[in-house]
Parts: C-alpha cells; structure tokens; sequence
C-alpha cells in the first residue's frame, strides 16, 4: 500500500489533466512546471555557472548547469532529468540538482537535453553523447577527476544508454526508478497504477519513439543490450507503487548476471516520481542520502 503521504500526493494530483488528453497542452505545462520550481526555496551551492556543450549531431548544442559546492572533492555527476521524454529541465530540476551536489561533495552537471515530441529519439542521445565527449575536451570548465552518471526516469534510461555507448566513461551510475522498455510488458505496468497509469506510458513513450519503435534497439530498449558488462558499479533504486519497478529489478538482474557490482533497493510505500518531491514525500531525502553514499563510495 501507498504510505500515507504518498497517498495523499497522489490523491492531490488525481484531478490534474492526463498527458493523453487530447487537450493537454505540454508548453503550458513545461512552463507550470518551471513556474513552480522557482517558487520553491532552495539549498546554496558555492557555485553556479550555465554552460553550452557544443557539437550534440543534429543540435546547436546542449545547455548544462554546472554546481560546485563549497570543499569539493575531485569528479563530476553528469546528471540527467527525468519527465519522459517530454517534461521537464535545468531549471525544473534546479532544487534536487543542488541538493545531490551538496549530498556528494562533488559537482553536478546537469543537462538540459532536447525534448520530444519536438525532438524524438535519437536527439536526447545525441546530446549525452556530446556532454560525455565534452568531458574530455580539455576545456577548463570541466571538473577534474572522475565522471559519475546519475538519472531519474526517463533521465535514467538516458544516462544508461550513455555508459552503454561509452564503455569505461563513468566510474558509477546509479538510476532511480529507470523508464526502460517502450513495450511495457513486466506485470507491474497492470497490477501498479498509482499517479501514473499505462495510458501515460504510452503516451511518453509515443512522444519518444514513435508509434511502432524498434524494440531491438539497445539505445531505445537498453534491457536488450549486448553491453550490459561493460557498465561500471550501478546503484537501482525502484519504488514499489510504479508501473515501471518490474523492469527496473529486471535491469539490476541481468547487470549483476553480467559480472558488474550491483546495489538494488525497492521503496516500500512509494510511487513512481518520489525522489524529487521531498517535501512530500518522507522518503525522497533518504533516497538521495543512499544515491550520494553509493557514488561517493566509488
């Protein structure tokens, strides 16, 4: 069952207009979004500073948000936001960015990727494979020391598909509640309905991959990949009221079958979309406590 603050979250939104509708306007929504996460206070960082990455294929390039916080140690959390596909940026995820680099001690990048239904798949993977390449340019923003990858979501699905691509570029991932098989087929997508139902799946993954993907595609469907070995220490973490927690698990499976370190923990009482709402959820700051411990770790 939810826990209580949970359910009442859910229960807040359950008015709110589906993405599906017909009528759903996701500029409007972008910008709501944005909107209220400026009103939010938020944690200092010692510093802030807004970045380009040039040479994303297809793109003019991808704007980051770098933070820096006070007594840093040496690397870089490249990290990557979630809001399938469609929702969400910098400035949404400004507040959890700033709390996860004063978690670590390390800094965080955060990216601003390209968005569908405007720019559908494979542009959002373009542009993570021109931040990792950025990471070793030489330029004298980057933070020396090691790279970490971090993702919430579709975010996570993303930075996945990353260190799949670029094998032996970051020392650790850790993924929270990974969006990762536009088929939907694990159980938990019929018997987990909780603030975000099959039909809004659906829906995020349409915007993405289109109407009829290539479910062979391991830069689509990251759970067929040949690669799985290749991926450094990885932290899962799934919340157990999410259509999306079978396949999350199931990732975690076939990577500790693989050979790689694996942590894996499920949230009792929790849905899909808890780790960036602290305020709501009691157990999103725990969450981020884990995440850190484990990149801090590696």
């Amino acid at each position: 069952m939810l826990y209580p603050d949970a359910r009442a979250a859910v229960d807040a939104a359950a008015g709110d207009l589906p993405v599906h509708d017909p009528s759903y306007d996701v500029p409007a929504a972008r910008a709501a979004a944005r909107a209220h996460a400026a009103s939010l206070p938020r944690e200092d960082v010692a510093r802030v500073v807004d970045v380009t990455v040039p040479g994303a294929e297809g793109g003019s390039g991808v704007p980051c948000r770098l933070y820096v916080p006070a007594d840093a140690q040496p690397g870089v959390v490249v990290h990557v936001h979630g809001g399938g596909f469609v929702l969400n940026d910098v400035e949404v995820h400004d507040e959890p960015a700033r709390r996860l680099a004063n978690r670590v001690g390390r800094a965080v990048l955060s990216v601003d990727y390209r968005l569908a239904p405007e720019h559908p798949y494979p542009a959002a993977v373009h542009d993570l494979d021109a931040v990792l390449g950025w990471l070793d340019s030489g330029d004298d923003r980057v933070p020396a020391g090691p790279a970490y990858g971090h993702g919430d979501s579709a975010g996570a699905q993303l930075v996945l598909v990353a260190a799949l691509r670029h094998p032996g570029r970051l020392a650790a991932l850790a993924l929270i509640y990974p969006f990762l098989d536009p088929g939907a087929v694990a159980d938990s997508h019929r018997s987990e309905t909780s603030g975000l139902g099959a039909a809004e799946v659906a829906w995020y993954w349409r915007q993405y991959a289109g109407d009829d993907p290539d479910l062979t595609d391991p830069d689509l469907s990251p759970l067929s990949s040949p690669r799985l070995a290749t991926l450094p220490p990885t932290y899962v973490a799934t919340a157990e009221h999410d259509p999306a927690r079978d396949e999350g698990e199931r990732l975690a499976g076939l990577v500790a079958e693989a050979g790689v370190p694996v942590v894996a923990t499920r949230w009792l009482g929790q849905p899909h979309g808890f780790w960036r709402h602290h305020r709501a959820y009691g157990a999103a700051e725990p969450l981020m406590q884990s995440v850190a411990a484990f990149l801090r770790e590696h």
